[in-house]
């Protein structure tokens, strides 16, 4: 296991889980003085798309970097996750990065409003995919 690749994905993933936290806060207290001045915050995170039958779009965020971040430390142990983790990390990174696309498609296409926070998190995601790649090409083979 690559101990960069390994640390810098952790690095990504706790970003990425404190800023979901953050903005599913946001999205259910609605308190606009958390965007620090970006009126495209508000205006991303009071749209239609940021909720999935009524679940906000951050909460998935949350699901989903806490889950990558379970497998990370799973991955150290002996037995499933060792042999496995590099995999699963990938299909969720996989899974992660295609909404992510999606979601960016929204804010600039059909929005027209980028949220700052979101970037964040959307830049963490793509470099955590980027690097779950990397991480399964120099896996060993069994």
């Amino acid at each position: 296991m690559d101990k960069w690749l390994y640390r810098v994905s952790l690095v990504l993933v706790i970003v990425g889980l404190l800023v979901s936290i953050y903005m599913t806060i946001y999205k259910i207290t609605n308190d606009n003085r958390m965007c620090f001045g970006s009126g495209d915050c508000g205006t991303v995170n009071q749209s239609r798309y940021a909720e999935v039958n009524g679940f906000p779009v951050a909460g998935i965020g949350i699901i989903g970097y806490a889950a990558i971040l379970a497998v990370l430390f799973l991955e150290r142990r002996r037995g499933f996750f060792e042999q496995n983790g590099t995999l699963l990390i990938f299909g969720m990174a996989l899974a992660g990065f295609l909404f992510t696309v999606w979601l960016i498609y929204v804010e600039l296409a059909l929005l027209h409003a980028i949220c700052p926070f979101c970037v964040t998190s959307q830049v963490a995601m793509t470099i955590i995919f980027i690097i779950a790649v990397i991480r399964l090409i120099r896996q060993p083979q069994i």
